[in-house]
């Protein structure tokens, strides 16, 4: 009898994260970054949306029409109970793989997504993916892929593999998945105890293995412990999607876009010196360790010219989503820490301060006096794009359409911050994507909408929710056991977000 789940674990239930990636809004300032033409996107497609908290959200606060599949019922049932409270456009189905990319009754797509699945299938779902897409992406379409990528998860591979044998040779079936996986972890806690000339030889290994201990079990089940798990380099991944008619675009990644984030001047002079860009692609990941990819791939690049491309770019509006005095101006790269420069950014960051949609247009006028160029707006942008400080606006007219599926969903979302804080987002209907609001955040607004506006009634109703279920604030990995500390951490909370996340949320049109 052939498995259902056909190898992948569905004995626990994934995590329930947004990937920004998926937004087809973000696509627009790497494509044109690019001087690649940016498709208009009016229909997409995930293939295995997990819990469905990002088709859910995408869909709720765009125009787009969302289809999507994951083969485990519990995930779909979850996700569909989402889609019932916003009433967005959107269909769910949990068929395999092969049958959803057989069915008759899908449209064509402008996006195809895949966040993470490529590296946990089989090579025969590999080529009824593949196969998709060359028959239901539009012509100028583009495909989100991620997958776990050579060189830098070679040396974690042995790892992976002995937690695996692990669990097949020593563990137990009817304990389950996460008492195994804790078992196979403590066996390789103890292994390294005995100092392998194997971590000798990779002594970053040690700190990756920490790094994995600390992780969700349930992250590490759908990680690790699937019996389809490979690794790819940007070479192959290229073999197969040849097949879909697919061209390489861009990195979905906004940092990959900034050459001295990731690399010198001599390696940025060894890359030019390749002329065939897939094989630079493998070379840069080969300087850079790259252990992770996110990509755009289009079915038809179109090139743009320099005049458009400058005219579409100065069409973008962007918004500012995190307070002005939070704003670091440092980022983490590849090569280390860099530090943004203060004559561009504080200009910058004081022309967005108001945390009101603004045209790029616009800026660039408004700094021309500054001395900062339109190129260093882009460049800054991206960076801040990258760092989660700026956001892409949508268009009005769409912002207000889908206003009324996001607020149904947030409604839905915050009542569920009732009980756990299972999910950590809001939809925000202006950037047409998820902002991250915890539990406690997403009570304070729930008290708003209940009519409770003060901040004394907000950290009150809060206190409510949580005492009624016995639950505790967890400050610093520290529990906190008086109720007196419990509500005074909370006026401190509901302080910081009257002050400074309430403004940003009301402009983002969730609170």
């Amino acid at each position: 009898m052939n498995e259902w789940n056909e190898g992948y674990v569905a004995e626990v239930a994934y995590t329930y994260g947004y990937y920004a990636e998926l937004n087809p809004l973000r696509m627009r300032l790497p494509f044109l970054n690019h001087g690649l033409v940016f498709p208009e996107i009016k229909t997409a497609c995930e293939l295995g949306f997990g819990q469905g908290v990002s088709i859910n959200i995408n869909a709720a606060a765009s125009n787009v029409e969302w289809y999507g599949t994951d083969f485990n019922p519990t995930q779909v049932c979850f996700a569909q109970q989402l889609l019932n409270a916003s009433e967005a456009r959107a269909k769910l189905y949990d068929d395999s793989f092969l049958d959803f990319c057989s069915r008759t009754d899908l449209p064509n797509f402008d996006m195809i997504a895949l966040h993470g699945i490529w590296s946990w299938t089989s090579d025969v779902n590999k080529k009824v993916i593949v196969d998709f897409v060359r028959r239901k992406l539009n012509t100028g379409g583009v495909l989100y892929i991620s997958y776990n990528s050579y060189p830098g998860w070679a040396p974690l591979v042995p790892f992976r593999d002995l937690m695996n044998r692990h669990v097949d040779i020593m563990g137990a079936k009817g304990q389950g998945i996460n008492r195994n996986i804790h078992a196979a972890l403590d066996f390789i806690s103890q292994m390294l105890t005995v100092n392998p000339s194997y971590t000798q030889r990779y002594p970053k290994l040690l700190e990756n293995f920490e790094k994995i201990k600390k992780q969700n079990h349930h992250y590490l089940a759908h990680e690790y412990f699937n019996r389809d798990w490979d690794c790819m380099t940007f070479g192959q991944i290229s073999d197969y999607l040849y097949e879909g008619k697919l061209n390489y675009a861009c990195s979905a990644t906004y940092l990959d876009h900034i050459a001295e984030f990731n690399l010198s001047d001599e390696q940025v002079a060894f890359l030019a010196g390749i002329p065939n860009e897939g094989f630079r692609e493998d070379i840069k990941d080969f300087i850079v360790n790259n252990n992770f990819r996110r990509d755009y791939w289009a079915k038809g690049l179109r090139v743009m010219n320099q005049i458009d491309r400058a005219r579409a770019i100065r069409e973008i509006f962007v918004i500012m989503v995190t307070p002005r005095e939070w704003v670091e101006l440092k980022v983490k790269v590849p090569r280390g820490e860099a530090t943004l420069a203060e004559n561009i950014y504080n200009p910058l960051l004081e022309a967005l301060s108001d945390h009101q949609p603004i045209k790029i247009g616009q800026l660039e006028q408004n700094l021309e006096r500054r001395g900062v160029s339109f190129t260093l707006i882009i460049q800054a942008l991206i960076i801040l794009c990258g760092k989660g400080d700026v956001m892409i606006v949508q268009d009005e007219t769409i912002t207000q359409k889908s206003k009324q599926y996001t607020d149904k969903l947030n409604l839905h979302l915050m009542n569920m911050a009732r009980r756990d804080e299972k999910i950590k987002y809001l939809a925000s209907p202006v950037i047409s994507e998820a902002v991250l609001v915890n539990r406690f955040q997403q009570l304070f607004l729930l008290a708003r909408h209940n009519g409770l506006i003060s901040q004394q009634e907000s950290v009150q109703f809060a206190w409510q929710h949580l005492s009624a279920s016995n639950q505790r604030i967890i400050k610093n990995g520290v529990t906190i056991e008086s109720d007196e500390d419990n509500v005074a951490e909370l006026n401190l909370q509901a302080k910081e977000f009257f002050e400074k996340r309430l403004p940003i949320l009301k402009a983002l049109q969730i609170a």
